[in-house]
């Protein structure tokens, strides 16, 4: 194909598709992740989803009562 006018849609979706995570990756670095990489080989995540957004519930953080917002600190920080 010499140019883009002899693509089809679906074509040029996916050299966009392609260069903007090539992109990506340039700035941000790696950002796909194989599924070997978090789950031992042989080890099925059987869990459901209420299982899984309960364990995220039970990591996440909550700040204490008073503290500041992160636009508080952003703005703190700006004028420093």
């Amino acid at each position: 194909m010499d140019t883009i006018g002899e693509m089809t849609h679906s074509e040029l979706q996916r050299l966009i598709d392609e260069r903007v995570k090539a992109r990506i990756a340039e700035v941000l670095g790696r950002f796909d992740v194989s599924e070997s990489e978090y789950v031992a080989e042989g080890e099925l995540d059987c869990r459901a989803w209420e299982q899984v957004k309960h364990g995220i519930e039970q990591d996440r953080w909550i700040p204490p009562l008073g503290a500041k917002s992160s636009l508080q600190l952003l703005r703190e920080n700006r004028d420093n």
